[in-house]
C-alpha cells in the first residue's frame, strides 16, 4: 500500500461504521441466544451480567480485528473502498495494533462520539483512535 494514498473522509467511514454496525448487530443477536437459553433471559445476578457484557466486547474485538488482521478491511469497508493501515509505513495490522485500536476506538465513542467527530477537524483525517494505535484508514481505487 503506497503511502500516498489519500485518507478516507468523514462520510465514508460512517458509511462503513454503518454497515458494520448492522452485522455485528445480527451477530450479537445469534451469540446471545445461548446466554438467553440459559438465563430465561431473566435478570441475573452483577458477575453474570458482567462476564456477558465481556463476552459481547470479545465478540466485537474479534469481528473488527479478525477483519483488520487478516486483510485490514472488514465488509463495510470493503463495500466503501477503504483499508486499515499503519500509519507509518502503510503495513498490515497485527493483533495487538488491532486491540489498540479496538479499546481506543471504545474510548472515542464514549467521550459522546468525539474521537469520531475529529475527522472533520484532523488535517490528516484521523480519529483520535487512528492516531493513539498508529494506524490510518486511506481510500482504496475502484476496481
Amino acid at each position: 500500500m503506497p503511502p500516498e494514498s489519500p485518507p478516507a473522509g468523514f462520510f465514508r467511514r460512517l458509511g462503513a461504521m454503518l454497515y458494520d454496525s448492522l452485522l455485528l448487530l445480527a451477530i450479537l443477536m445469534m451469540m446471545s441466544f445461548p446466554y438467553v437459553w440459559l438465563t430465561g433471559g431473566g435478570k441475573q445476578g452483577l458477575i453474570v451480567h458482567t462476564l456477558y457484557q465481556i463476552y459481547l466486547l470479545a465478540i466485537g474485538f474479534l469481528y473488527f480485528g479478525g477483519f483488520w488482521v487478516r486483510g485490514g478491511q472488514t465488509l463495510g469497508m470493503r463495500t466503501w473502498n477503504i483499508k486499515l493501515v499503519r500509519a507509518g509505513g502503510g503495513g498490515p495490522v497485527t493483533w495487538n495494533i488491532a486491540l489498540k485500536r479496538f479499546g481506543f476506538a471504545l474510548v472515542s465513542l464514549l467521550c459522546l462520539g468525539l474521537g469520531f467527530f475529529w475527522i472533520l477537524f484532523d488535517r490528516d483525517k484521523l480519529a483520535w483512535h487512528d492516531r493513539w494505535s498508529g494506524t490510518r484508514l486511506v481510500r482504496l481505487a475502484k476496481n
